[in-house]
């Protein structure tokens, strides 16, 4: 049968194989999800060297007609880089499992454990949308998750507990990371402020560890009324309920982590006035501080690209938000009647950006 359009049979096997590779990609999430509910970095973490096939097998809460099919899902995740194989002695020649760098971040009690935010992401609950999304772009609903369950994110977490839960535990895992690198190589930032408030903080995870850090520091983690409704104040850190587009606790700073590429331009706009109106009712000079993506920076190489297209991606299926570019942060800060921001790239795949009156 001669090839379509003459071209070449190595060219065409080629585009196949990377078609299935997106088709077959979420292989890899699964997989992930897989082993982390065996508690298979846990088992191998504790076995406290390298762990034979046999050793794991023998360890993990499967089935016995399962036994085969522990080598299969681990070969896989050595491929995608969670797992490595290393001799168990010097005398002898067999090999057993150990753990990578990226694999210990996914163990229970590593304190910055991402382990909470992949089982949020990988929930039923938020894998729905993207089965809708094809008719979202045909329909006026804003997102689609509202497609798919008839109600916003925000509004679901707030009348579904499980969902709830698993988002304010994927925060936390996500804040314990970078807050503990925002104090490391960020210290400048908080140097003279008397107060700050979280927006949108959650559990707290941020602002306790500012706090701690900080002591003369008066923190606030302001965040819809269901959120910190248990939440018990302390020393420095209290907890307040409300709208941060009605009103914002007035303070020397506010701290805006992860919350602006979940809204839309227009919301971006009115919540940053809603900050500057917060930072000059203070009666000081202040500042609002971002955590959040820039996209397009130049310093990215193509799997930080691809990660930061998966965020936007993901904004635009849960949320009204996207991720944006420094372009486009900047019409956003001045648009809200900010006079000047800067920059500090040392977050990973997010900056930190200080925002002037």
């Amino acid at each position: 049968m001669e090839l379509l359009n003459g071209e070449h049979t190595a060219e065409l096997l080629q585009a196949q194989a990377h078609v299935w590779n997106h088709i077959f990609s979420f292989i890899n999430s699964m997989s992930l999800k897989c082993a982390i509910e065996l508690g298979i970095p846990d088992t191998i973490h504790n076995h406290g060297q390298p762990m034979t096939l046999s050793q794991l097998i023998a360890a993990l809460p499967i089935h016995q007609s399962k036994h085969l099919c522990v080598y299969r899902l681990m070969r896989i995740l050595i491929h995608s880089g969670f797992f490595g194989q290393e001799k168990v002695s010097e005398n002898d020649q067999e090999e057993g499992y150990v753990l990578t760098d990226a694999s210990r971040l996914l163990l229970k009690d590593h304190p910055l454990s991402v382990t909470p935010f992949l089982l949020a992401m990988l929930d039923p609950i938020l894998i729905k949308p993207w089965h809708h999304m094809n008719s979202w772009f045909k329909n006026d609903d804003p997102t689609p998750f509202d497609t798919a369950h008839g109600m916003t994110l925000w509004d679901y977490c707030g009348h579904e507990p499980k969902l709830n839960h698993f988002f304010n535990d994927a925060m936390a895992s996500d804040a314990r990371l970078i807050t503990s690198v925002v104090i490391e190589k960020c210290k400048g930032v908080f140097k003279g402020l008397e107060s700050l408030v979280d927006v949108g903080g959650g559990t707290g995870t941020v602002a306790k560890a500012i706090g701690k850090a900080f002591p003369p520091l008066e923190c606030t983690v302001f965040d819809l009324p269901h959120v910190v409704a248990d939440l018990q104040d302390s020393e420095n850190l209290k907890f307040v309920g409300g709208d941060m587009f009605e009103a914002i606790p007035p303070a020397d700073a506010i701290l805006l982590k992860w919350i602006l590429h979940d809204w839309s331009d227009e919301e971006c706009v009115k919540l940053l006035t809603k900050c500057k109106e917060a930072i000059i009712r203070k009666g000081q000079e202040g500042k609002v501080i971002i955590i959040d993506m820039i996209m397009e920076n130049k310093k990215g190489d193509d799997e930080s690209v691809e990660t930061q297209l998966f965020f936007d991606m993901l904004m635009m299926a849960l949320l009204t938000g996207r991720e944006r570019n420094e372009k486009e942060w900047a019409k956003l800060i001045f648009s809200a009647g900010f006079s000047d921001y800067k920059i500090t790239p040392i977050l990973g795949l997010r900056s930190l950006i200080e925002v002037y009156p």
